[in-house]
C-alpha cells in the first residue's frame, strides 16, 4: 500500500471510530453503570438510571450521539518512533474529525476565540487538541480519543498548594471542587486527579487519568489508597445520578502522578460525565487494529 493510500485508510478508520464513540459508550463504562443501578433501591434514583439506559438504547438503534453535546475532540497519542505515519498523524486526525462531524453527525462546537466564529467542523486553532508520547523502537501506534463535553471535562480546576498542606490538602481540593461543581456535570462522574509539580503538569495528568479503564488502580500503593478514600468520600456526599441523590456519585477516581519540586504540590481535577466517551484504538504498522474500549466496533473499507 502506497503512502497516500495508508493515510486515507487510517483517516477513514479514525473518522469511523470517533463517530462510533460518540454513539456508543465504552464497554467498561456501560458495565459500571449497570452495577451502580443494580446497587440502588430508591425508585427515583432507579428511574434516572433507567432513562440513561433508554438513552443509550435509542442512540444505538438510531445511530445518533448519546449526548447532544458531542464535545471537543481530544487525542492522546502514544506512537512508536518506527510507525510509518508518525509525521502524518496530526493532519489525518484533523481530517478524521471533519469527516466524523459530517457523517455521524456531531454538533459543531468549536469557536475561534476572540473572533467568536464557529468553524462548523469541530476543528480550529489547536482543535482538536493532541498530546504526544513517542515510544522508541516500536512500529505501532495507540490513539486515545475523548469527546470532552462543555459541562463536564472541560471546566477543570487546578492549583499549586503550599507543600505544608500535604496530600490532605490535595484531597480537600478535590472534594471541595466536586462538592461545588459535581451536580452540574451529569453524574455519576469519573474523577481524574493529577498530582505533580505545577499547574500545567497536574492538569495534563488529570485529563490523562480519564483515559484509564474504570476500576484500574494507580501502581503506587499510596496513590491507590488515596483513590479508594476519595471515591468513598465522594460517594458519601450523596450527589447521585444527575444530582438526584443515591448511593454512588462517581464511576471511580483515577489519580495520575509525577515527580514534583520540594516546594510545590500541584493538584488538578478533571471530570468525565456518565456519558464518558473515551476510546482507545491501537494500530500496527500495516494498519491492522484492535479497539480496547469498544468490542462492538467494526470497520468495512
Amino acid at each position: 500500500m502506497i503512502l497516500n493510500e495508508q493515510i486515507d485508510k487510517m483517516t477513514d478508520i479514525m473518522a469511523s471510530f470517533i463517530g462510533y464513540t460518540a454513539v456508543h459508550l465504552p464497554d467498561d463504562v456501560v458495565a459500571k453503570l449497570r452495577g451502580l443501578r443494580d446497587a440502588e433501591d430508591d425508585p427515583a434514583v432507579l428511574s434516572i438510571y433507567d432513562m440513561m439506559f433508554e438513552n443509550l438504547r435509542l442512540a444505538s438503534e438510531l445511530g445518533r450521539p448519546s449526548c447532544q453535546d458531542t464535545g471537543f475532540v481530544q487525542f492522546r497519542i502514544e506512537c512508536g518512533s518506527l510507525f510509518p505515519l508518525l509525521g502524518d498523524l496530526e493532519n489525518l486526525l484533523r481530517r478524521a474529525v471533519i469527516t466524523a462531524t459530517a457523517d455521524t453527525p456531531m454538533r459543531p462546537n468549536v469557536v475561534e476565540t476572540f473572533d467568536e466564529i464557529n468553524t462548523g467542523n469541530n476543528t480550529g486553532k489547536c482543535a482538536p487538541s493532541i498530546s504526544w508520547k513517542i515510544i522508541p523502537e516500536w512500529d505501532g501506534c495507540a490513539i486515545y480519543t475523548y469527546l470532552a463535553g462543555g459541562g463536564c471535562s472541560l471546566p477543570g480546576h487546578a492549583a499549586v498548594l503550599m507543600p505544608g498542606e500535604g496530600y490532605e490538602g490535595a484531597a480537600r481540593f478535590v472534594l471541595d471542587r466536586i462538592a461545588e461543581y459535581g451536580p452540574n456535570a451529569c453524574p455519576p462522574l469519573l474523577i481524574g486527579v493529577g498530582i505533580a509539580n505545577s499547574v500545567d503538569t497536574a492538569a495534563l495528568l488529570s485529563k490523562e487519568a480519564l483515559f484509564r479503564p474504570i476500576g484500574s488502580k494507580n501502581p503506587n500503593e499510596k496513590a491507590a489508597e488515596m483513590e479508594i478514600m476519595l471515591e468513598d468520600a465522594l460517594n458519601a456526599m450523596g450527589i447521585g445520578p444527575q444530582g438526584m441523590g443515591g448511593k454512588a456519585s462517581v464511576l471511580g477516581v483515577n489519580i495520575n502522578n509525577a515527580a514534583r519540586h520540594t516546594a510545590t504540590l500541584g493538584v488538578a481535577v478533571s471530570t468525565g460525565c456518565w456519558t464518558h466517551r473515551r476510546g482507545k484504538i491501537v494500530f500496527d504498522r500495516d494498519l491492522n487494529f484492535v479497539t480496547e474500549t469498544h468490542s462492538g466496533f467494526t470497520y468495512a473499507q
